[in-house]
């Protein structure tokens, strides 16, 4: 695995392939084999170019002085060579490296002829029928060095009357004069996408920023519908492109532009991202952009433009995640039941208290107990407000506070989860080791609502300050920025271990034959505690939150999303059954307290 082999292209062909060993298999790695000759490009033969005073000499260290000249008026010379090629990687490579020397050596006095034919180039290594060929291009950073070249060369674009039009099917330019008493100018595209779709674009200059201009100047925009799937296979994150990229050249002093993006998949649930391509770092930044309306079909962001670091936006989103009205359902109604069952767990609870925390294994017992139903109960309701807050469209910072306080108690929960696992360990393991209830409530609270409290602080000081702490879309901790998310899952998972191994040792300590037991009956009541003791402890543990692996594992399997959400949104249930109706004690004395406390009452 691992290994690298290079081979020579066919004879037609200049240039090499590489392959790497993954899986014992022989994968393609880069294909750089071409037919075109890029050198031979800028060679002008006088057939071809009869008006010499139409021709300027093209700096290019590589190729000899008499051959440093190419048709300055059009390309005319160089463009039906490009067109014939075949778009295969190395031909792309060969193509984005020409369009690069063009904007940095011939970008003066860029006229709509010119700007014409560097489109119909560009557009040849867009297309969509042969986007995917960018996989196998040597240079991985190809499409930014195209992207940053378009840009430059359109820049520069002189405008006829005031506007100009240029439109290929996978690149398109449009440019306005603009002054300050000029109304909101706005550029609108609509392109195709592939063989059967178009997907529209809408920037837009606000009024507010036109009064900025000190003078007349001019506005440019190029719009790519397909350019996005190559710039996101530089990315790490798991997230895709799902809108045109628009560029943008503009005066300094214009510093937010409104744009719509229409998406090319229409995913509602799916959290969409307004980001921009920072040139230098060549990566999509988020802190270019803020998300201003999101729905099914169309995304709105404003965006800060920056000539010498963000030109170009765009919308990223998540991979699908599977979505059904089932899930929607079971959560809503899990989440119900869920808070009800809390609430009744705790009255309980408050009724029986002093008659089942006599002694102190007992209390610490029932004590942990409460706190997780608190926490879980507190988290619930939380979790509900987020989801308002979101869908509402409230302010940041009410997001933030919602954020800050879901994780809280969430990760208190684990914690309180935590410390009933150490509380049976103690119990099991160090039979003639006591402890009092002073230093026990210390302890407990310490972990359970110390140790929480400290992370999410943490938390919320390191990623707010760089707008990384939200996931946009959402009232939650990010993840593709700054993987703030990690300061819940590390913990909570590392919880989830931890009380496996408490079950574990509950299983081998409890499964063992009591002394007296037959033969015939010591399988069958071993089988029913090591039962008992699981379905007890899964839920009281919170071992239910580790089948969340399998989600991330198989993210689109529908029928883990179903389980996780079944399993966990009814967990207060679970507390309620496992951890108090079906505790003898608890039971009996419960009935006779509500008995009791009727019977006062009707008296």
């Amino acid at each position: 695995n691992g290994a690298i082999c290079i081979q020579p292209c066919s004879p037609s062909f200049h240039g090499e392939t590489s392959f790497v060993c993954e899986d014992r298999k022989w994968q393609m790695l880069s294909d750089a084999c071409a037919s075109l000759d890029v050198q031979s490009l800028f060679q002008v033969r006088k057939l071809l170019c009869p008006d010499f005073g139409r021709c300027s000499y093209l700096l290019v260290n590589t190729a000899p002085p008499s051959k440093r000249f190419l048709c300055q008026a059009d390309f005319s010379c160089i463009i039906q060579d490009i067109l014939s090629a075949p778009a295969i990687p190395g031909n792309i490579a060969d193509i984005v490296e020409l369009l690069k020397k063009i904007s940095l050596l011939l970008s003066e006095n860029v006229t709509r002829r010119k700007m014409e034919s560097y489109s119909r180039m560009a557009n040849h290594i867009l297309n969509s029928s042969i986007i995917s060929n960018w996989d196998f291009v040597k240079d991985r950073n190809a499409g930014s060095i195209l992207l940053d070249s378009v840009n430059s060369f359109a820049g520069k674009l002189l405008l006829r009357n005031g506007s100009e039009s240029i439109q290929e099917p996978f690149i398109a330019t449009k440019g306005y004069s603009i002054h300050r008493n000029t109304s909101g100018k706005s550029f609108d595209f609509s392109m195709e996408f592939n063989s059967t779709d178009n997907v529209t674009g809408h920037v837009v200059i606000p009024e507010e920023e036109l009064l900025r201009l000190p003078r007349a100047s001019r506005a440019i925009s190029v719009a790519f519908p397909t350019l996005g799937a190559v710039l996101e296979t530089n990315q790490p994150d798991p997230a895709f492109v799902n809108g045109m990229v628009l560029s943008v050249s503009l005066p300094e002093e214009l510093q937010n532009i409104l744009l719509t993006f229409e998406k090319l998949i229409k995913l509602e649930q799916v959290g969409a991202q307004c980001v921009g391509w920072h040139s230098a770092e060549r990566r999509w930044d988020p802190g270019a952009c803020e998300l201003r309306s999101h729905n099914v079909s169309a995304v709105v962001c404003i965006c800060a433009h920056r000539r010498r670091t963000y030109s170009s936006f765009s919308i990223l989103m998540a991979p699908a995640v599977p979505r059904s009205s089932l899930l929607d359902y079971i959560t809503q109604v899990g989440l119900g039941l869920s808070i009800f069952s809390l609430v009744l767990c705790l009255l309980i609870e408050a009724v029986v208290w002093h008659h089942v925390t006599k002694t102190e294994i007992t209390y610490m017992r029932h004590f942990c107990l409460v706190n997780i139903a608190a926490s879980l109960l507190v988290a619930d309701v939380l979790f509900i407000l987020a989801a308002i807050v979101h869908n509402s469209a409230l302010n940041y910072q009410l997001c933030v506070a919602a954020t800050f306080f879901l994780h809280l108690f969430y990760l208190a929960l684990f914690f309180w989860m935590f410390t009933l696992g150490l509380l049976i360990l103690y119990g099991l393991l160090l039979i003639f080791f006591k402890i009092t209830r002073t230093v026990f409530l210390a302890a407990a609270f310490s972990i359970g609502y110390g140790c929480p409290l400290v992370i999410t602080v943490l938390t919320v000081a390191i990623t707010e300050p760089k707008n990384g702490y939200l996931r946009s879309g959402a009232c939650w901790l990010n993840w593709y920025e700054t993987k703030a998310l990690l300061a819940f899952v590390v913990p909570a998972l590392s919880i989830i271990v931890v009380n496996l191994v408490v079950v574990v040792v509950v299983v081998v300590k409890t499964g063992r034959s009591s002394v007296g037991e037959g033969c015939k009956s010591q399988d069958l009541s071993s089988m029913i505690r090591v039962s008992k003791n699981i379905a007890l402890l899964t839920p009281l543990l919170g071992l239910t939150w580790g089948f969340g692996l399998a989600t991330i594992i198989d993210s689109r399997s529908l029928a883990f999303h179903i389980v996780f959400a079944l399993l966990n949104a009814f967990q207060g249930f679970f507390i309620l059954l496992f951890g108090t109706l079906l505790d003898r004690k608890v039971l009996i004395l419960d009935y006779m307290n509500i008995f009791h406390t009727l019977r006062k009452c009707s008296l």
